[in-house]
């Protein structure tokens, strides 16, 4: 694996890594990064959007052939590419189903590193508009000397601002950590 050979730690380890690594290298031999991509950010989308679908890749209690039915229907059904609906019967087959959010966040980053890209987490406290995502991209881009891809995150506890964890930087304007940083500062 040549171009994402180079990447290391938590991206490639542990089993969601193992996953999303074979499953780039079928994907980059079948010329296919783009479609599998699409698929899987869908999904992500799926999953964020159905709690149908996310016990059905969480719940340990559907039998083994019940979930690679169930996931054949729900690739057809998404018209996902072949390559990703053969990956998730892989999955199903090996009881693996739980792990695709790491899976898809792990081959999103190796498809990143691939292509000279950056992923940035940014976590807000409510969905940030498409023109704030550019925005946010562009000063990232800015910042690193590189594109820079987002994955956005919704985490209403933070109650405003953003968090963006950018590689080992994290760079914290949430309004909730501004609150605990004058709470500490008034009682020192």
């Amino acid at each position: 694996m040549e171009n994402s050979g180079g990447i290391q730690g938590n991206i490639t380890a542990g089993l969601a890594g193992r996953y999303a690594v074979a499953l780039f290298d079928l994907a980059r031999e079948s010329n296919q990064i783009d479609a599998v991509a699409a698929s899987l950010s869908a999904l992500r989308a799926g999953l964020t959007e159905s709690a149908d679908l996310r016990t059905l890749t969480q719940s340990p209690v559907i039998s083994r052939a019940d979930a690679e039915k169930a996931i054949d229907a729900v690739a057809r059904a998404m018209k996902l590419d072949p390559l990703t609906a053969k990956f998730l019967g892989v999955l199903a087959e090996n009881r693996r189903l739980a792990e695709l959010p790491a899976m898809i966040d792990a081959y999103d980053a190796i498809v990143a590193a691939h292509r000279g890209e950056v992923t940035a987490q940014v976590t807000s406290a409510h969905p940030l508009s498409a023109a704030q995502l550019k925005e946010l991209a562009a000063n990232l881009k800015t910042r690193v000397g590189r594109d820079v891809q987002i994955q956005a995150h919704l985490d209403p506890a933070i109650l405003g601002g953003l968090v963006v964890q950018l590689g080992s930087q994290l760079i914290d304007g949430s309004i909730r950590t501004r609150l605990n940083s004058f709470a500490q500062a008034m009682k020192g």
